[in-house]
């Protein structure tokens, strides 16, 4: 780590001079380089627009080591003026390496010092990890931890002290980067925010897996084609509105409790863009129901919620070859180190049974056990989209109420909050939770629990405020 000669002649000289100065410094594992970038619009290597603007900063560009074959970059920007005291990590999206710059724009904003990672790799597909094991151990946990503990190294030379507070705010695979820190870290962070986590990573990858295989017969020919979801979706919302809901209302209120049977649908004759053959609601009818092993009848992975269908064909195969299911190289790299691997391959019990023993401990952030983080002051809030189509609503009630079952007072350090007819991380037609980073603040700095959470719609409508979700066991 930095020495203390190093600390004292850093901390202690005028602010762009500390920045060069942090050049030198002598990390564990790591190097580094700096720059001074002035206020205003900046424009990162590699991007073709420039960022928001922002207060002047000192960008620092790092590359960790903490093992052989691990190559982890990670960048901080420390204000030049005016540090709140606070440290704030932004997840990442998807498995890509792009650094969250927008998040990190906003958190210099705000006054905090800017943390962001690669998650220890290039690329944006899973076949990063071809021939490289340590880049799957780096973006199932490592390189969060790793990233973060380097930055409150760079933040203790630069300012002379130790952040007062340190954050992390992700959704998606950020959501599951929150989640694996307070199970695996619990000190790295006072606060998570995990929004839409994907944290049962290997199970959400056999629901993509699932929707594939469930909606192609054995030729490979499509059962239900994307141009009909739409109409779907529209079905289930019309028959999941409660009593009280707006009879327009565009979205579920409550989709974790409606069952929709698309056997309504049937076209009961010729095939139509309005109605459903008999072959095209039994393929519906497997995919609400989640991916199951067939020889036992367990659930691997959940289904998604009615009201979410118009956005599952991000999902419902790779987009660059509609023939070949979403996240291929999942398996094929990750799994089963097989080059000649296909879908057509996978047996969702024993093949299933050898991806989750090889891959859950390294990638699932499944462990409701938070009483270290909960012992260090830890606080953590939790949020999912009604209509989210990517990652399923049920993954964030399952783990919300193991953990309620863990630690029975669990609402002393984790809300969970639901937003009914919000699309992934955002979007959809219903409103969207504000605030969030601020009320974590306020619980973590203040000890004021979030009861509630206000939101807006995306034309700038304040919605109903969304209630913290106590949930039954």
């Amino acid at each position: 780590m930095i020495g203390l000669a190093s600390v004292l002649l850093v901390a202690t000289a005028p602010a762009p001079d500390r920045c060069k100065a942090l050049a030198g410094a002598a990390l564990d594992h790591a190097e580094i380089t700096t720059e001074v970038v002035a206020a205003g619009a900046w424009t990162p290597p590699g991007m073709n627009r420039p960022l928001p603007e922002t207060p002047a900063f000192c960008r620092v560009t790092g590359k960790a080591r903490p093992v052989v074959g691990s190559e982890i970059g990670f960048e901080v920007w420390l204000p030049l003026n005016g540090w709140a005291g606070r440290l704030r990590m932004s997840g990442n999206g998807g498995y890509s390496s792009a650094l969250p710059y927008f998040g990190m724009v906003e958190a210099l904003s705000d006054g905090a010092v800017a943390v962001g990672t690669d998650t220890g790799h290039t690329g944006d597909d899973p076949d990063f990890a071809v021939g490289r094991p340590e880049a799957v151990v780096d973006w199932g946990h490592r390189a969060v931890h790793v990233s973060v503990v380097q930055a409150k190294a760079v933040v203790d030379a630069f300012y002379g002290r130790a952040p007062d507070w340190s954050y992390f705010n992700g959704c998606s695979t950020g959501g599951h980067q929150a989640l694996m820190e307070a199970q695996r870290y619990p000190d790295d962070f006072d606060g998570v925010l995990a929004g839409a986590p994907g944290n049962y990573r290997t199970r959400l990858n056999a629901a993509f897996l699932w929707q594939f295989v469930q909606n192609h017969d054995a030729d490979g020919r499509e059962i239900l084609p994307v141009s009909k979801l739409t109409m779907i979706s529209r079905a289930s919302i019309a028959a999941c509105r409660r009593p009280d809901d707006d009879p327009d209302q565009p979205w579920v209120t409550a989709p974790q409790d409606c069952a929709f049977d698309p056997a309504v649908l049937d076209c009961a004759g010729d095939d139509r863009p309005d109605c459903l053959t008999t072959e095209q609601v039994a393929a519906l009818r497997r995919m609400y129901a989640g991916a199951t092993n067939p020889r036992t009848g367990q659930r691997i992975a959940w289904g998604w919620p009615p009201g979410s269908e118009a956005g599952w064909a991000a999902y419902w195969a790779d987009p660059r070859d509609p023939t070949r299911p979403a996240r291929e190289g999942f398996w094929r790299v990750w799994a089963f180190d097989d080059a000649d691997w296909t879908w057509r391959d996978f047996d969702f019990d024993a093949d299933w049974s050898r991806a989750h023993t090889r891959l859950a401990p390294v990638i699932d952030a499944e462990n409701p056990d938070l009483s270290a983080f909960r012992a260090k002051g830890g606080k953590l809030i939790q949020w999912h989209g009604g209509a989210d189509p990517v990652v399923p609503l049920r993954d964030s009630i399952a783990y919300a109420e193991a953990v309620r079952r863990a630690t029975p007072d669990s609402a002393a350090f984790h809300r969970l909050f639901i937003a009914p007819g919000v699309s992934h991380c955002g979007g959809g037609p219903g409103a969207a939770p504000q605030g969030l980073q601020a009320a974590l603040e306020a619980w973590v700095e203040a000890g004021q629990a979030p009861e509630q959470l206000e939101t807006r719609f995306a034309d700038g409508r304040p919605g109903r405020p969304l209630y913290f979700e106590r949930l039954d066991d």
